[in-house]
């Protein structure tokens, strides 16, 4: 196996630091190089991440950091005939669950419980403790979650709590659960999976099902498949359904499932590839196949 060559990763917002640790660390092991371009909303954590990266012996050219707009670099990267591997994460994609899909005999009780679980989270600074949610990333992804929020309500969904900005203002949003949401809303992923959106905050739109198979076929009624996850008492159940689910990480059970040790990529347009584990590694490498003929032939 030998190394892709030159690698570019183009890495959101969200974890500015973890993406491009999992993206960096098995690309220069491999003996790639790396060319970083972070998010415009978060470029010291990928400065800081290159200068600590010399100060502990990575050679000057091995990992280097891109800035500016982000249209235009990503397009000469993407288009460089000199890189060879190639990750593009449009800072819009997590494993958050964007809809809980409740199944019909429970899903008053649940609405009921899962709100009032709900309520018990703590919204504020980050570095204070016991806080358990902060603000959004900047006034556009409120104006969205707000928009989102508006077109559920406006169509029959019922807010059970939250679904305005919260007292501290800036750009901190409550805790939001919302009930009978459906499929012509565009927090429903069935409709807005042709806007190529997620609601990418606070909001837990909740959806009603029949069936097994119902709710399989609204988990996968989607352009994207990075995470699902299943909750359920029936260990046949569990395989069945992970089976079918159309996503790269499946959850049973647990909510957070992301580890280092294990391959971590979506499907359809979640992304191509994987990272972490040894299949992370493979993702950097090329396979060469040599067949070696008789040295002592005349």
């Amino acid at each position: 196996m030998q190394p892709v060559g030159v690698v570019g990763a183009i890495t959101p917002w969200n974890f500015p630091l973890a993406m491009i640790t999992r993206k960096v660390g098995p690309a220069l092991a491999s003996g790639c190089t790396v060319v970083v371009k972070p998010s415009e909303l978060t470029p010291l954590t990928a400065l800081a991440a290159a200068e600590l990266a010399l100060q502990a012996g990575v050679p000057p050219g091995a990992l280097n950091v891109v800035m500016g707009n982000a249209p235009e670099i990503g397009d000469a990267l993407l288009a460089s005939p000199q890189l060879a591997a190639k990750f593009r994460n449009s800072g819009q994609t997590c494993v958050c669950a964007n809809r809980v899909l409740v199944q019909d005999g429970i899903y008053d009780k649940f609405a009921e419980a899962f709100s009032e679980a709900v309520q018990k989270l703590e919204v504020g600074d980050g570095f204070k403790e016991g806080t358990t949610q902060g603000p959004l990333i900047n006034d556009a992804a409120i104006q969205k979650v707000e928009s989102f929020v508006q077109d559920a309500v406006s169509k029959g969904a019922k807010i059970l709590l939250g679904g305005k900005k919260h007292s501290l203002g800036m750009t901190f949003y409550e805790p939001t659960v919302i009930r009978d949401v459906t499929s012509n809303m565009i927090m429903s992923k069935t409709y807005f999976a042709r806007l190529r959106e997620e609601i990418f905050g606070p909001v837990a739109p909740l959806i009603r099902f029949k069936t097994e198979e119902d709710a399989i076929r609204i988990a996968n009624d989607t352009i994207a498949g990075l995470a699902a996850y299943i909750f359920t008492n029936s260990v046949q159940r569990s395989w069945r359904v992970s089976e079918a689910l159309e996503y790269g990480l499946v959850g049973v059970n647990e909510g957070i499932i992301s580890t280092e040790v294990a391959p971590f990529g979506g499907v359809k347009q979640s992304g191509l590839g994987r990272e972490g584990s040894k299949y992370g590694m493979d993702e950097y490498h090329e396979i060469k196949y040599i067949c070696m003929g008789d040295m002592n032939r005349q």
